[in-house]
């Protein structure tokens, strides 16, 4: 399943799910269950800035975007999560409010419509499970997995609350509770699209691993600058430059660079490398980060000479 088809069914059970919890929640007058319908029309705005996103980055690459439009999925994930906070401080508020002065809650209507909706949720986890590596994806399978933790709490209450025929501050307690999980929830996924954006390395991929495959490529002497970021959850580039062994013609370096593109490529996700080819390491005064590997003075991993061990 593709997945434009999957964020396709995910926003027609919420669609029909945010309908279904609005209606019931005035019926039973229960915040529990308006704040899973306000949840929902949140992820409903998400599956669909998610799907323009995901169009968006199959377009081509312009004059003016050279790159293409892979970042468009980042910036919908920084979006989305955005948006839960918004939605999760909402909640709180009112949460608050209402603990003050408990309304009465139908505790029976607010279990049986609560589970069913947490059913939905977990179905439409389960269907966005598939691509959890990618930002995009997984901040919308994050708000449908708070969807489902936010029902089950709510249903949780309203089971105490049909039994005890009491307790009615449970269902805003319930509330703040997951509130707070997802929007913490929502800040890890705010950072982790910053560090994209940022054009950080990206997570899990070692610059140290990764200059030792580059010289140990035969043809390569030594490695510096390099300089790996991130411009999707799937597209990685890379820049670095290469020192190569003796005085190779062009036509022997350009083939020592595809050997190098083709180790890494595979190995290290990197769909786009940029080589700057060298017979010598760089020697000229400066501020640049090739003056700093005069007195070693460079220790980190995007500037650090690595060069061939015999």
């Amino acid at each position: 399943m593709t997945r434009e088809l999957r964020l396709r069914l995910v926003l027609a059970l919420n669609i029909a799910l945010a309908a279904a919890l609005v209606v019931t929640g005035v019926v039973a007058h229960s915040l529990g269950l308006f704040a899973a319908a306000g949840d929902t029309v949140t992820d409903v705005a998400a599956v669909l800035l998610s799907l323009l996103a995901v169009r968006m980055a199959r377009r081509s690459p312009t004059v003016q975007r050279s790159f293409g439009y892979h970042r468009s999925t980042i910036l919908a994930a920084q979006a989305n999560a955005a948006a839960i906070l918004i939605v999760s401080g909402v909640i709180v508020v009112e949460a608050i409010r209402r603990l003050q002065d408990p309304p009465t809650v139908h505790g029976g209507v607010v279990l049986v419509v609560a589970g069913i909706a947490a059913m939905v949720n977990g179905v439409a986890a389960l269907v966005l499970a598939g691509d959890h590596h990618d930002l995009n994806m997984r901040a919308v399978m994050l708000d449908t997995v708070g969807d489902a933790a936010a029902n089950a709490g709510v249903a949780l209450a309203g089971a105490v609350i049909l039994i005890t025929a009491s307790y009615e501050w449970l269902d805003p307690a319930v509330s703040i509770v997951i509130a707070v999980i997802i929007a913490a929830r929502a800040v890890r996924l705010l950072l982790q699209t910053a560090d994209v954006l940022l054009e950080s390395t990206p997570a899990g991929l070692d610059l140290a691993e990764l200059g030792s495959t580059v010289t140990a490529v035969d043809g390569v002497d030594a490695v510096h600058d390099i300089h790996v970021w991130s411009l999707s959850s799937e597209v990685r580039a890379m820049s670095a430059h290469l020192v190569l062994s003796g005085h190779p013609t062009l036509e022997e370096a350009q083939v020592v660079g595809d050997r190098v593109r083709a180790t890494i490529g595979p190995r290290f996700g990197i769909a786009h490398a940029t080589l700057e080819l060298e017979c010598e390491a760089c020697v000229q005064e400066g501020d640049d980060a090739c003056a700093d590997l005069l007195d070693g003075s460079a220790t980190s991993g995007t500037s650090a000479l690595l060069r061939r061990h015999a």
